[in-house]
């Protein structure tokens, strides 16, 4: 099993370079093949961070579970001076 530290470490550095990867894009000076492989590695972090915020949001609907009540899906509300 992966540990929790773990995932967020890997959620976190697959973020870290999707924002590298956008930045390269956005400059337009890698070569047409660069490009399209930066892309590529762009949508499968995309889609790994995707997988992970939905399971981090299965969780939250489980952890917010009532005894004999139906599951919420409640929305995070981060405190004030954090990133959302």
């Amino acid at each position: 099993a992966v540990s929790r530290k773990t995932r967020s470490t890997d959620f976190e550095a697959s973020m870290a370079e999707l924002e590298q990867i956008v930045e390269r894009l956005e400059q337009g000076e890698l070569p047409l093949e660069e490009s399209l492989r930066q892309f590529e590695r762009g949508v499968a972090l995309t889609r790994s961070c995707e997988t992970a915020l939905k399971q981090a949001e299965q969780k939250v609907k489980v952890l917010s579970q009532r005894p004999g009540a139906e599951p919420v899906l409640e929305d995070f509300e981060p405190d004030e001076g954090e990133e959302a």
